[in-house]
């Protein structure tokens, strides 16, 4: 079993935070990550980010359609799109080059560099590594039906004391169209999800995951 620590999974230098993330587990950042926000976006270059109001931080060169919604604290990097009727509810930090595409919601989650997520897509409680991608409706969910405290199922099982965790997807991860990934699933970098795939555990790198639709 691969180590699930955030540097194993991700190119810690794609993410403003990733000093904060090395040695961790990647959940064990989402407590403390509206606070790392606010501390970020205090220190961010004014020649580079605005802060459009009060808790909200957009590069000067990031495209936001006049329908998205942001909500303090959040930082849009230099690059990024922020696409019709996007829904970005605070405590996101999205990276250089990424896309928060149409209807696409973010709660409590970081983007990194160049993570796509463009179309009817949810990203709560998670992160979403380096050139990631979440095909059209890809839910991250992060709440599991009996409310429970979500476990991370690797070997031996982790228990995250939280019953708000989503998905850690690793660098350069393909999820396709219409994916469900499960509260405290873990994609290794590389990993491939067939569409209309329901995800759940840990998966190492480079899996490739569901039956194949076309």
């Amino acid at each position: 079993m691969e180590s699930v620590l955030c540097e194993e999974l991700f190119d810690l230098g794609h993410s403003l935070l990733g000093e904060v993330l090395g040695g961790r587990y990647p959940w064990e950042v989402l407590g403390i990550l509206e606070e790392e926000i606010w501390r970020l976006g205090a220190c961010l270059d004014k020649d580079i980010y605005d802060e459009v109001w009060q808790g909200v931080w957009v590069a000067r060169d990031a495209k936001v359609s006049p329908s998205a919604c942001l909500c303090p604290p959040c930082i849009v990097g230099a690059g990024s799109q922020v696409r019709q009727g996007a829904y970005i509810r605070g405590s996101a930090l999205i990276g250089k080059g990424c896309v928060v595409g149409n209807s696409t919601e973010v709660k409590n989650a970081i983007l990194f560099d160049e993570g796509k997520a463009p179309h009817f897509n949810y990203i709560g409680d998670s992160i979403l590594g380096y050139k990631a991608h979440l095909g059209a409706g890809v839910v991250l969910s992060n709440v599991r039906c009996d409310k429970g405290e979500v476990v991370v199922k690797c070997q031996p099982p982790i228990l995250t004391g939280r019953k708000k965790v989503g998905s850690f997807v690793g660098d350069g991860c393909e999820v396709g169209s219409h994916c469900v990934l499960n509260p405290g699933t873990i994609l290794g970098r590389g990993c491939l999800v067939y569409p209309l795939t329901s995800v759940g555990g840990v998966y190492t790198t480079g899996s490739r995951i569901g039956g194949k639709h076309g």
